[in-house]
């Protein structure tokens, strides 16, 4: 997947549909806009993405950095590309590590490290010079691999260097402002000892959380009790000491002059926090997008700690990286389910998205979500078989190899090969491992009752004197056919051809809990043309004759 921001086509037509698409990215890139104006303008405006990588990069990484690159692409195209951008994926690896992985080797190392900054703690790996280090290149793997344009930056990097240095120094000047900010923020406990600096101890190198004694605003030091309680003072630059996470946050979009950073709803009630410690520092916040939060399949939170829900690598199994941008882009301020069942649906509307933007006008083109998930620059891509169709169809078959789907798809869609739709030949390895792994184990037969051996054996009939190369649409018209005399297959509230009643959705559950051993499925009369009429009359003969129900004790025995 690529996701460079590339300027797009910015026709007249274009930027016009631009100024006024209710797309989400162009929304907040136009509220960026007009705070550009009111600032009086910038040669350059930054983006920023932060990360914390006392564990691997994870599926809300990704989410937060894709959704950022389409928030940056929509203000290059409102600006026409006039002004220079920048992303910048900020790693909080000055942390101290608080606690030991559960998912990595050398514990015991680890836990001797416990407290020191993540770039002083030794990589469990031994592959790099210290643990932060190892996680910050899977970092900076993970989103190349995904093709995203920005720049890293560390943040031992950036206190070491200097090039924190100003606003540090900033920081001891304005501390009893700062402190008066986030004290009403912390229980009575906590105010006794709070400090916005985190000393990094001489003596064990650990991140120390310690009163300070003094507060040198002039000298620019702080000083403190070490934790052999010998009195030590450190000047605040140079890396000796960093700042609490929430002043810490309002800092470094003073230090570097952010423009734009968004976060998750957990961040909701603090986001007011690191607003005011960067307006004490003397620097506009940032402007701001709060997205919601992930939920499992029972409606809970998402934990990294917890491993519910489903990873990034777990979704790459069974979908595309595009698959994933299009949830992503996908009502970012409302809670979503994110585990396996979303996935087929996710892939289906991507590429319904991508065949329909190329009938689309430019004020169609920019409100589609693969404008934006490919940066103005969506591929030309048709596919001739969904992935729900896919599925089926390896349901029906059994196939376990890609090469036995390709043969039904080579006659339904004569010229079509591997080679000539490799997007589709992606697909149908991601159909037979999704199909293995979570449709198979829930396929359960259903032996039909009289109305519906009735039915089936009429739609047997029917489908036998279709012709062999019958489109979709006729199977699915004999199919409708079968259903509408018979009384619980029919809909009031539809109406057939003839003005009577029309089908309801009874009958397409039967043929599926059947024919198929699942609930739904898509459209039958597409199914019947990809699987084959004789082969879907086949079907039918084993359900009648109780062989498909009978598999279900096979299967538990």
């Amino acid at each position: 997947m690529t996701v460079r921001p590339e300027p797009s086509d910015l026709s007249e037509e274009i930027v016009a549909a631009a100024k006024v698409s209710k797309a989400w990215p162009f929304e907040e890139a136009r509220k960026l806009v007009e705070r550009l104006e009111r600032q009086g303008g910038k040669d350059e405006v930054l983006f920023e993405t932060g990360y914390g990588p006392s564990g691997l990069p994870h599926i809300g990484t990704f989410g937060e950095v894709a959704r950022t690159t389409m928030v940056r692409h929509a203000f290059r195209v409102l600006t026409e590309d006039r002004i220079k951008t920048r992303l910048l994926c900020f790693s909080d690896d000055m942390d101290g590590m608080r606690k030991v992985p559960e998912n990595v080797p050398n514990q015991a190392l680890l836990q001797e490290n416990l407290g020191k900054p993540l770039t002083r703690v030794p990589d469990p790996f031994e592959n790099f010079e210290s643990f932060g280090a190892h996680n910050n290149a899977k970092l900076r793997s993970f989103l190349d691999a995904f093709g995203f344009e920005y720049e890293f930056a560390s943040a031992t990097d950036y206190y070491t260097s200097g090039r924190f240095d100003e606003i540090l120094r900033r920081v001891a000047e304005r501390y009893r402002a700062i402190m008066d900010v986030m004290l009403p923020t912390l229980g009575e406990e906590r105010q006794a000892t709070y400090s916005p600096f985190l000393p990094i101890s001489p003596t064990t190198g650990r991140v120390l959380y310690v009163p300070m004694k003094e507060v040198n605003a002039a000298e620019g030091t702080v000083t403190f009790d070490d934790e052999d309680g010998t009195e030590t003072t450190l000047p605040v630059t140079g890396g000796h000491v960093k700042l609490q996470w929430k002043p810490d946050f309002g800092a470094r979009w003073a230090a570097l002059g952010v423009d734009f950073e968004m976060f998750g709803k957990d961040h909701l009630s603090n986001q007011p926090v690191y607003d005011r410690i960067c307006s004490v520092l003397g620097v506009e916040p940032p402007a701001h997008f709060v997205y919601e939060l992930f939920l499992d399949d029972k409606g809970e939170k998402i934990s990294k700690s917890k491993g519910n829900g489903l990873t990034i690598d777990e979704w790459l199994t069974y979908a595309s990286p595009e698959s994933l941008s299009l949830y992503m882009f996908q009502k970012p301020k409302t809670a979503k389910k994110l585990y396996f069942d979303v996935i087929p649906r996710a892939v289906d509307e991507y590429f319904a998205h991508l065949s329909a933007i190329g009938r689309q006008d430019p004020a169609g083109q920019v409100n589609n979500p693969t404008w934006h998930i490919h940066s103005g620059y969506p591929p030309a891509v048709e596919m001739p078989v969904s992935f729900a169709l896919l599925l089926n169809l390896v349901s029906a078959s059994n196939a376990e190899t890609s090469d036995v789907l390709w043969a039904y798809i080579s006659r339904y869609a004569p010229g079509v090969t591997p080679q000539t739709a490799p997007e589709l030949d992606r697909l149908v390895g991601y159909a037979i491992r999704y199909f293995e792994d979570f449709v198979r184990p829930k396929k359960v037969f259903r032996a039909p009752d009289e109305t519906e051996r009735a039915a089936l054996a009429d739609l047997d009939a029917k489908l036998a004197a279709l012709p062999a190369d019958a489109d979709a649409a006729a199977i699915q018209d004999a199919i409708l056919d079968v259903a509408r005399p018979i009384e619980r297959y029919q809909d009031p509230k539809r109406k057939g051809p003839d003005g009577g009643p029309g089908v309801s959705g009874v009958w397409f559950q039967a043929l599926y809990q059947v024919l198929l051993g699942q609930d739904q499925g898509p459209r039958f009369g597409s199914f019947v043309a990809l699987y084959g009429i004789d082969e879907t009359r086949a079907l039918i003969a084993k359900a009648l004759a109780g062989e498909l129900a009978a598999a279900n004790t096979e299967a538990r025995d």
